[in-house]
């Protein structure tokens, strides 16, 4: 199901009573993350504030803070779905003979979804144009105590790469420093980045568009680990079914989401120094350390008629950004087992808020087969930053975290088993020595064989036989036990 935009998405949410509407006036300042902490901690709904001080636009967090509501998000019943639809499309076997050929036409046929649509008018994202743009009208958060300011947070930030001419679309907050500038928060290795330091080698301006508040899909796909070659709106089609529509920004070339609620345009001058960022609370649940960041210098706020501005807080685990993370997981699976046929499984644990810990259960053929699939994951995008990589056998889930835990507090040889890693580390990690840079540990939790060293008999596990079990199964329900 695709949606027309966020407000669609948030009637969607309120006919399933998903959504919480607050009328009390609230202070953006510290007590509306309180207030939503709170509420993502005990799994609750999204959440309208229609009061907020200081801004006449409503507020709406939490939107995708459970699971069922991230599936209500991307219009599946299940994650897993999205990832089966794209591991069939890619699947080229099934395109071969003339028969498979005229049933997988439905499948062909969606890629007309995919390339959005550029309109030759303004968007109702520019109903209203602000020449003086003030950002202290729109109802930004502060969120943790220790923060340096108010930061936008679900921010769709969209460039253009100078030499290819395509767009890229990623998620970097925004420190409001005042009224017209805010930091832009572009890491070390993130596509942002790399145009960032294209446009340096040029001088001048860096044409900036920042989208706020567009439909669910493509909010997640400026988080999603594409290909550089795959364009943010493209995916964010595949995933709608429904083509993007973008409409062209008032003062640059920039194409932004035609129903997003604000747009925020202006550009980073690459020669001006660079300035003081944060600290700000992470999703880590510590405060990132102040750095120095680029300056994104507002010159135009559009926005339809009766906006709604999105946002979201991250922290201590389980968190609204938790489940964007989840979603990567399964969406994303299948291509990772078109790689490594080996993989049966992986889990992200929500305490490893996304790169600090990966679970993955294999079909182990050779020795050494476990520290293999470490390796192969450290060599992939956005998974070289995985501080600690678990490797299970295949009849172990790795979403049973208890089983996981006992086979690897059981199953490993210190010496032989953990495996210590050099490498890149996210810019968020505080505990190495060395900012973007430190050590991995891989745990390999699998049975091992004689033919990797280990000389004693491996013991079975402890399992009642299977016969026993339907027995007692029936007897049971005979019971009235479930």
């Amino acid at each position: 199901m695709a949606y027309k935009d966020l407000q669609d998405f948030i009637k969607r949410l309120e006919e399933k009573n998903l959504l919480s509407k607050i009328q009390t006036q609230v202070d953006p300042e510290l007590e509306i993350t309180e207030i939503a902490d709170r509420i993502s901690k005990s799994f609750g709904p999204a959440l309208l504030f229609e009061n907020v001080k200081g801004s006449p636009y409503p507020l709406l967090i939490n939107a995708m803070g459970t699971y069922e509501r991230m599936n209500l998000a991307l219009g599946v019943d299940s994650m897993d779905d999205i990832g089966k639809d794209i591991g069939d499309f890619i699947d080229m076997s099934k395109y071969l003979g003339l028969m498979n050929k005229f049933k997988s036409l439905p499948k062909l046929a969606r890629m007309a979804s995919v390339f959005p649509i550029k309109l030759p008018t303004r968007g109702a994202c520019q109903e209203v144009i602000e020449e003086n743009p003030d950002l202290s009208t729109l109802p930004v958060l502060k969120c943790w105590p220790g923060d340096a300011g108010r930061f936008i947070t679900l921010p769709l930030v969209v460039t253009i790469d100078p030499e290819t001419g395509i767009q890229n679309m990623g998620m970097y907050r925004l420190q409001v420093y005042d009224k017209n500038t805010t930091g832009m928060h572009w890491h070390l290795h993130k596509d942002g980045r790399e145009i960032y330091e294209k446009y340096k080698k040029l001088g001048g301006k860096m044409p900036v568009s920042v989208a706020l508040g567009c439909d669910p899909a493509i909010t997640y796909a400026a988080t999603a680990p594409l290909p550089k070659m795959i364009d943010e709106m493209m995916f964010a089609g595949f995933l709608r079914k429904l083509p993007v529509k973008l409409t062209k920004s008032i003062k640059s070339d920039i194409y932004v989401p035609a129903e997003a609620e604000f747009i925020i345009e202006g550009y980073v001058d690459v020669t001006e120094p660079l300035k003081l960022e944060g600290p700000f609370g992470d999703h880590t649940g510590y405060y990132s350390l102040a750095d120095y960041y680029p300056v994104f210098h507002v010159t135009c706020i559009t926005h339809k008629k009766k906006p709604v501005y999105p946002t979201t807080i991250v922290g201590k685990p389980p968190m609204e950004d938790c489940y964007l993370g989840k979603a990567t997981e399964r969406i994303f699976l299948p291509l990772l087992k078109m790689q490594y046929p080996e993989i049966i499984d992986i889990n992200f644990p929500l305490e490893g808020v996304f790169h600090n810990c990966v679970i993955v259960s294999i079909k182990k053929r050779y020795p050494g087969h476990g520290k293999k699939i470490m390796n192969s994951l450290w060599g992939i995008g956005q998974m070289m930053y995985t501080k600690m990589i678990i490797v299970v056998d295949e009849n172990v889930s790795p979403q049973d975290l208890s089983t996981v835990a006992w086979k690897v507090f059981n199953n490993i040889d210190a010496k032989e088993d953990v495996v210590l890693s050099q490498g890149p580390l996210d810019a968020l990690d505080h505990a190495s020595n060395l900012p973007h840079y430190g050590y991995r540990m891989g745990i390999d939790a699998t049975k091992k064989w004689s033919s990797e060293g280990h000389t004693r008999p491996w013991p079975d596990d402890i399992e009642m036989t299977s016969e026993i079990k339907t027995i007692v199964d029936r007897r049971w329900k005979e019971y009235g036990i479930e």
